[in-house]
């Protein structure tokens, strides 16, 4: 199937009911876009599909032709040293959803904005304090 992924066209061969997750992982090698729950409740695997953040561990393959899905591989973004200096990262796990999630947001973004755009993404580590400063720091 046709789409475009991190700027660059590509043809993938896999059954069209798998879910984006895994052609992600498994058959393009991208390995960034993490699984956390598998259900769809905790944003680990958040990536940009035609510039909307979505959970690939619900997407079914086939949603994605001729669409433009970017994961963490494709940013370059200073909100990724962001979490790194100021903390926003530990395990690692759910740091490419947090990030692809926010990266939207600009570094003056209101408190609220903030929570709202990471709803759908969980951390056990890092308390969000840490993820909220990282988003206000980015420059």
């Amino acid at each position: 199937m046709k789409f475009t992924l991190n700027g660059k066209k590509v043809d993938v061969k896999a059954h069209p009911m798998a879910r984006l997750l895994d052609v992600l992982r498994e058959e393009c090698g991208l390995t960034g876009t993490k699984e956390g729950c598998g259900e769809g409740e905790c944003g680990a695997c958040t990536v940009l599909v035609d510039g909307k953040p979505v959970v690939s561990c619900l997407v079914p393959f086939a949603q994605v032709r001729g669409a433009k899905v970017r994961t963490i591989e494709g940013v370059q973004d200073p909100l990724q040293k962001a979490f790194v200096t100021e903390g926003g990262a530990q395990c690692g796990i759910c740091t490419p959803g947090m990030i692809m999630a926010s990266l939207h947001l600009k570094s003056d973004a209101p408190p609220e904005e903030v929570r709202a755009a990471l709803a759908g993404n969980l951390c056990r580590c890092t308390g969000y304090t840490a993820i909220y400063r990282s988003i206000r720091k980015r420059r």
